[in-house]
C-alpha cells in the first residue's frame, strides 16, 4: 500500500479534458476565414454564426492565436448545404417531422505538418415537428448543427484521436 501511494505521488499525469493536442513549439496561431453560403437555399445569418462558434472553439479550447490570415494552421471553406427535407409521415398523411440539414466543406493545412492538409466536408442533421414553423426554431437548431460541425472540424484538425 506505501510502495503504490510513493508511485502516485512520484508519477505526473497531465490530462487535456478539451481533446486538443497541439505542439505549442510549431504551432501558435490559426487563421480562419468566413466560410460563405454556396447553397440554393440560405438563411443569411447561418454565416457569422458558422464564423463565431469556430473561432470561438479554437480560442477556447487551444493557446492558439486566432487570425484572419497567414496562421500556422489555416481553414478555409464554404457552406455547401442547407436543405430540409420530410423526415416522416403522421397517420393523416402529412409530414409529422421534418429534417434540417448542414454541409460545409473544409480546407485545411498545417504549415508545420503538410501531411496533415485535408479538404472534407462535415455535415449535421437535427429534426423538428413539422407542426412548427421553421423560422420559429431555424436559430436554435442551425446552432445545434454548427456545434456539432464545429466539434468535428476540431477533433480532425487538432484533436489526436
Amino acid at each position: 500500500m506505501a510502495l503504490t501511494c510513493i508511485i502516485l505521488i512520484a508519477c505526473k499525469v497531465e490530462f487535456s479534458f478539451n481533446g486538443a493536442s497541439i505542439n505549442y513549439n510549431e504551432v501558435k496561431s490559426i487563421s480562419l476565414t468566413k466560410f460563405p453560403i454556396r447553397c440554393a437555399y440560405v438563411w443569411a445569418p447561418m454565416e457569422g454564426m458558422f464564423y463565431n462558434s469556430l473561432s470561438d472553439a479554437y480560442a477556447k479550447k487551444t493557446k492558439l492565436k486566432v487570425l484572419k490570415k497567414n496562421g500556422d494552421l489555416q481553414l478555409t471553406g464554404e457552406i455547401t448545404e442547407y436543405s430540409q427535407t420530410n423526415k416522416s409521415i403522421s397517420s393523416d398523411g402529412f409530414s409529422a417531422q421534418t429534417q434540417l440539414k448542414m454541409t460545409v466543406n473544409v480546407r485545411f493545412k498545417n504549415s508545420a505538418k503538410p501531411s496533415a492538409d485535408f479538404e472534407q466536408s462535415f455535415s449535421a442533421t437535427t429534426q423538428y415537428d413539422s407542426k412548427q414553423q421553421l423560422t420559429a426554431v431555424q436559430e436554435q437548431l442551425v446552432q445545434e448543427m454548427i456545434n456539432d460541425i464545429v466539434d468535428q472540424i476540431f477533433n480532425k484538425t487538432v484533436a489526436d484521436w
